[in-house]
């Protein structure tokens, strides 16, 4: 009855993960969230970005490791391997990048504490639905062919896009440092071909998730992720332009290069 009642409990909140896409992404076309570039008053209190990142990501790192060990998988070697890209990206998110936000010193932003615990409730969700997944209800760890094709070509593509997402905010945060929190053109690397390669990074991580995973929690994941990161690159892409007018590239894509 446990077991019926924690299944009921997991596919509602997959359910939800994957039908909360389309809404965002239909939100973020009329309201960008009023942080970093797109800061504006009007949304209560607020808090130090370095530390708004760092409440806001943590459930993805202590909810997972709380509910991992309860999983039937949780002893799994393929289990304790997969689940490492996942968290090794939240420790970045969680830890490094507040701290380079916090050596960078630089923001003059804040951001709304409203923003901040919409980010840590979907991370509730979110954490719950890939801990669960891959600790307990994946259920073709014995299929070894499979499943190490799927990690394999999924840990490529994670790898790839981690890399073109730390590289593009280590650039954002030493331009910010470099111009006491002003915003100049980022030029260089993957900024050449995209306005946002830090979203198409992320993006492909995901994408990279999905693969690992092969199931309806990464792919809801990955797409929660597109309706949220592409419409917020494109409404930067649209303020560079805005605000750089004929200086800005115009050959430059919002966040998919060649595409958009």
């Amino acid at each position: 009855m446990e077991e019926i009642s924690d299944q009921n409990f997991f596919r509602y909140c997959l359910l939800t993960l994957i039908y909360s896409g389309p809404p965002t992404a239909i939100a973020l076309k009329f309201l960008q969230a009023p942080y970093g570039k797109h800061n504006r008053s009007g949304w209560g209190p607020t808090l130090s970005p370095p530390l708004a990142w760092f409440l806001m990501e943590s459930p993805t790192l202590w909810l997972t490791l709380i509910l991992f060990p309860f999983g039937r998988h949780s002893h799994n070697p393929k289990s304790l391997l997969l689940i490492s890209p996942y968290l090794l990206h939240y420790l970045h998110r969680t830890i490094i990048y507040p701290l380079r936000l916090l050596r960078s010193s630089s923001s003059k932003t804040a951001f709304p504490i409203s923003i901040a615990a919409m980010a840590f409730t979907f991370n509730l969700l979110n954490a719950y639905v890939q801990a669960r997944w891959v600790s307990h209800y994946k259920n073709d760890y014995e299929d070894g062919q499979w499943f190490w094709l799927q990690f394999i070509v999924g840990t490529v593509i994670f790898i790839t896009g981690m890399w073109i997402n730390i590289t593009s905010d280590r650039t954002l945060v030493r331009l910010k440092k470099e111009n006491r929190g002003g915003y100049v053109i980022p030029r260089g690397g993957w900024f050449e071909l995209v306005s946002c390669p830090n979203y198409f990074g992320e993006v492909v991580e995901w994408l990279g998730w999905a693969v690992m995973t092969w199931s309806w929690a990464g792919i809801g994941f990955f797409l929660y992720t597109c309706s949220n990161l592409i419409p917020r690159a494109r409404a930067s892409h649209r303020w560079y332009s805005d605000k750089f007018k004929d200086e800005y590239p115009k050959t430059r894509k919002a966040v998919i290069p060649f595409v958009f």
